[in-house]
């Protein structure tokens, strides 16, 4: 008999015993289900945090101070060992394309019956070069406004929705600052929520001189941010950047550096590496569902050669071979087993849609994934069909023919 009519017969015994099958097949189900979620969660997970990286520049170097013996500390805790003048030097390494310094804290903004607090923070134009951002509305900062010490302002989206009505432009208009006055050069696209989870669309951009002078009172940069010309001098820069600010800062041979820096490629290579390790152990635990699954249909497949043996002993008499028995009862584990798969597959998808509606979580469905439940199913009616099979084309033609 040939493979479309044991598959018919497949079918036909599926319809016969309809519960039955499908509490076997339910192991399957939730397997493909489970596998294909759980691979989807951990995918969305490490693409959310490629793109938060990523949105943080291409080939971006960030100097951090950190405290040292002699490291000098402010009012707040923070290490201040890193000043513009010191990324002016980094500026002038080989293979650096931009350097922006940056010093930020909170503040209450007001215009007009409206407030609102945010981030503010103090950097250069090379900023906008290094993240890639381009502002929605107005400009971003210029050299002008940094050697005049300008009381203007760049805004994120989140506040320019919570300080300005709908339909009202923000450029030209002058906000309060920490009591101080602003002007509103620019609005800067969305950008979402950095690596660290913050919001990057809640935070108001002004020059680094006024910052300084005007807010903080502070000559110190709470990090620096550098950029590569290609990711291939990455490691060259960091090196370099080491060398230089050990000079600058007059840290001793063997000491320890007052500052970090910290390659942005190698964070996201590690967060890819962990993501990937986390998506194979929830795709894993998954898989022992499908497992528990197939156990269930090697069961119940001999059960059905007891129930059939009868069958079987009248299909050898009139002249079936072993070969053609066994391919029966293989063809209908496997049949059982993709017919589960299907539905898994469907659960899968709406599983994956729902944890992304409910908990806020990215979910990425691939074609991968599909493929690989869809495929073990499959083996695995292969594999535990495989004895029920064998056993019902063993069977004596003689004993099958007398067993009641």
């Amino acid at each position: 008999m040939r493979l479309p009519g044991n598959v018919v017969i497949a079918l036909n015994g599926l319809r016969a015993n309809k519960l039955r099958s499908l509490l076997t097949m339910l192991g399957i189900v939730i397997g493909v289900a489970a596998v294909i979620v759980m691979i989807a969660v951990g995918q969305g997970a490490q693409a959310n945090i490629t793109s938060r990286i990523e949105s943080m520049g291409s080939n971006l170097l960030m100097v951090l101070p950190q405290a040292s013996q002699g490291a000098v500390r402010g009012a707040g805790g923070n290490v201040n060992t890193l000043t513009r003048e010191d990324a002016v030097a980094i500026a002038g390494l080989p293979y650096v394309a931009g350097v922006a310094p940056e010093i930020s804290g909170n503040a209450t903004l007001q215009y007009e019956s409206q407030t609102w607090t945010a981030q503010v923070s103090g950097t250069t134009p090379e900023l906008q070069q290094i993240k890639d951002w381009k502002p929605e509305a107005g400009s971003f900062l210029s050299e002008v406004d940094i050697n005049g010490n300008a009381p203007v302002a760049v805004i994120g989206r989140t506040v320019a929705d919570n300080l300005f009505s709908p339909g009202v432009s923000p450029i030209g208009k002058s906000i309060s600052l920490n009591k101080l006055s602003f002007t509103v050069i620019g609005v800067l696209s969305s950008q979402g929520a950095s690596m660290g989870g913050q919001e990057q669309d809640n935070i108001v951009y002004v020059p680094i001189s006024t910052a300084q002078i005007r807010i903080f009172g502070v000559s110190n940069v709470r990090m620096i941010n550098v950029q590569a010309k290609d990711s291939q001098s990455m490691g060259f820069i960091q090196e370099a950047i080491t060398n230089l600010l050990n000079e600058r800062h007059r840290i001793p041979a063997g000491g320890n550096s007052d500052f970090n820096v910290r390659n942005m490629e190698a964070v996201l290579a590690t967060a890819e590496d962990m993501t990937r390790i986390m998506t194979l152990l929830l795709a894993s635990v998954a898989g022992v569902s499908l497992l528990v699954g197939g156990i269930g249909i090697m069961n119940i497949m001999l059960v059905s050669v007891t129930e059939r043996t009868r069958e079987i002993g009248i299909r050898m008499a009139v002249g079936a071979s072993r070969g053609v028995i066994m391919s029966q009862f293989l063809v209908e584990a496997v049949t059982l087993c993709l017919l589960g798969g299907i539905i898994g597959i469907a659960l899968g998808f709406l599983g994956s849609w729902l944890v992304s509606l409910l908990a806020g979580w990215p979910s990425v469905v691939s074609f991968y994934s599909v493929l690989l439940a869809a495929g073990f199913s499959a083996a695995v009616g292969i594999f535990f069909g495989y004895y029920p099979a064998r056993k019902a084309a063993g069977l004596n033609p003689i004993d099958a023919l007398r067993f009641e």
